[in-house]
């Protein structure tokens, strides 16, 4: 065993051991334990080896077919070190093709992971890179096209820690499991069956596949024992088409120490933490008063999204402090973030988010016909008259009238084509992006591949304190939001990199387009 496995597994059974013996059976039995993705470091070789699997998994009172790396879930955290060659060697033991996206670290175009970087059902392909960035919780999951939704649906997703001497010297909490605990956030819709209810149709291309049972690591509304003191939560919102708004039941503060690229400057102390569609934050949370709390995601006025039970507070992890004390701090100042150079003179590109209007009028009428009114965040009248389009769901499903829905979603008027990147960015130089949702009314998360980015204005308006650092995602909802990017590595045509909507299938259905560098 070593060294850190056993100050791990004491500190479990000291932790068990401090909880006051009337607590113990109601803890144990109340809900289950959050489950903790293991840690997985690169062997003497540099090697890590992951397998991409399908299993079954207990949702619940539901056993569903799942999939996952390493396992029949999500996947461990891949820890990597600043400046320290890895090789990741990746078996498909799946029955179709799949693909590994680094989403967040900067790596060189092919190596990505994109749509291109096809793994074929019972093949492999082994990747080389160097992370150079400064510390960060990065994730990765696949990147197949048309299909991406449907295998993170199935559950393919894991974390990547970056580390650098900064983040060691900081005193951060950083006992995995313990006290620094990934949370990711998913949720799923189980047919008749049990089964997980994935469907690529008219409505879901048009507001996104979402489902009614919130997943925490996988399982529902768990608890987690942590020492008392200061916890650090990694945060993923890993839902397909559902953003996220967390808080605590008790109103205690979430204080902000890193967004997708990294530490920010200092501390963010929030009381409520907006998160899009594959966004990462790390907050730490005091439990110095010994007091039990959930994390909870509050309502969002986003379509689709504010049917029942998601209407109100929903709580996702339960925190149940003990005795024993926690060794991490919370800093002062974290990590130096650069002055924004000069803007002036920079090359800038602008980006249109649209969606086909028979595909923004099928898919409303749909989301009402099945949820109510309720359904619609208030914005049912801006999508226009649907009183007159009465149809049935099973033509909509397939493309009525010879509608293709799955290239209904746009970027500059054109649906996402492989073959073709759209421009060229040149190495090295920054560059001004403006991603632009204005006439189209729907929640698009911006993802952008090969970099991690700063935002100079979101939806037309300065960034929030805790989303002025690096970041890899950027909100547009029907207004611009600009960005300023710089890509290090090479992206050449044929392995080019993506910038695309992270609403899943709105990515499956065209919001994508590649460009190189």
């Amino acid at each position: 065993m070593q060294r850190r496995d056993f100050l791990k597994y004491s500190a479990i059974l000291g932790a068990a051991s401090a909880l006051p013996m009337w607590s113990r059976p109601l803890f144990a039995a109340g809900r289950p334990a959050l489950p903790i993705p293991p840690l997985l470091t690169a062997d003497a070789q540099n090697r890590i080896q992951l397998i991409v699997q399908a299993g079954e998994t207990q949702f619940g009172n539901h056993t569903a077919t799942s999939w996952g790396y390493n396992g029949t879930l999500l996947g461990p955290a891949l820890q990597l070190r600043q400046g320290r060659q890895v090789n990741v060697e990746i078996r498909n033991m799946l029955a179709e093709e799949t693909t590994v996206h680094w989403h967040g670290v900067e790596v060189p175009g092919e190596v990505d992971g994109g749509p291109q970087g096809i793994i074929k059902a019972g093949g492999s392909r082994s990747i080389t890179f160097t992370p150079t960035q400064q510390a960060a919780t990065c994730w990765f999951h696949p990147h197949q096209h048309g299909k991406t939704g449907h295998q993170v649906a199935m559950g393919l997703a894991g974390l990547v820690l970056i580390e650098d001497d900064n983040l060691r010297k900081l005193r951060l909490p950083q006992q995995w499991g313990i006290d620094d605990v990934p949370v990711i956030v998913q949720d799923k819709k189980f047919n008749a069956q049990g089964q997980i209810d994935y469907q690529l149709d008219v409505m879901s291309a048009a507001v996104g596949w979402f489902g009614d049972t919130l997943l925490t690591n996988g399982a529902i509304y768990p608890q987690h024992a942590a020492p008392r003191g200061w916890l650090r939560l990694r945060l993923l919102n890993g839902c397909n088409a559902r953003s996220l708004n967390f808080s605590t039941s008790d109103k205690r503060p979430l204080y902000v120490v890193a967004s997708d690229g990294g530490l920010l400057s200092e501390p963010v102390k929030v009381s409520e933490l907006p998160m899009l569609m594959g966004e990462r934050f790390e907050v730490l949370v005091d439990t110095s008063d010994g007091k039990a709390f959930d994390i909870v995601t509050l309502p969002v006025q986003q379509m689709g999204m504010t049917v029942a039970p998601f209407d109100k507070s929903h709580p996702v992890l339960r925190i149940q402090p003990l005795r024993i004390a926690a060794s991490g701090i919370l800093p002062d100042s974290l990590a130096s973030l650069p002055a924004l150079p000069n803007l002036q003179g920079l090359t800038q590109r602008t980006l249109q988010l649209s969606m086909d209007p028979m595909l923004d009028m099928m898919g409303m009428q749909a989301l009402q016909q099945k949820y109510g009114e309720g359904a619609m965040a208030g914005m049912s009248m801006h999508h226009g008259d649907m009183g007159d389009m009465q149809m049935d769901h099973g033509k909509m499903n397939h493309g009525s009238h010879g509608f293709d829905f799955h290239n209904a979603n746009r970027i500059n008027g054109k649906a996402f084509d492989m073959m073709t990147p759209q421009f060229a960015a040149q190495k090295g130089q920054y560059e001004r992006w403006v991603i632009s949702g204005e006439g189209d009314m729907m929640l698009h998360p911006f993802h952008i591949h090969g970099t991690q980015f700063r935002i100079l204005s979101e939806n037309g308006k300065p960034p929030a304190a805790h989303r002025a650092g690096w970041k890899d995602t950027v909100n547009v909802y029907g207004a611009r939001s600009e960005v300023l990017v710089r890509f290090q590595y090479d992206a050449p045509k044929e392995h080019a990199y993506m910038a695309h909507c992270h609403l899943l299938e709105h990515e499956d259905t065209g919001m994508m387009l590649g460009f190189t560098v």
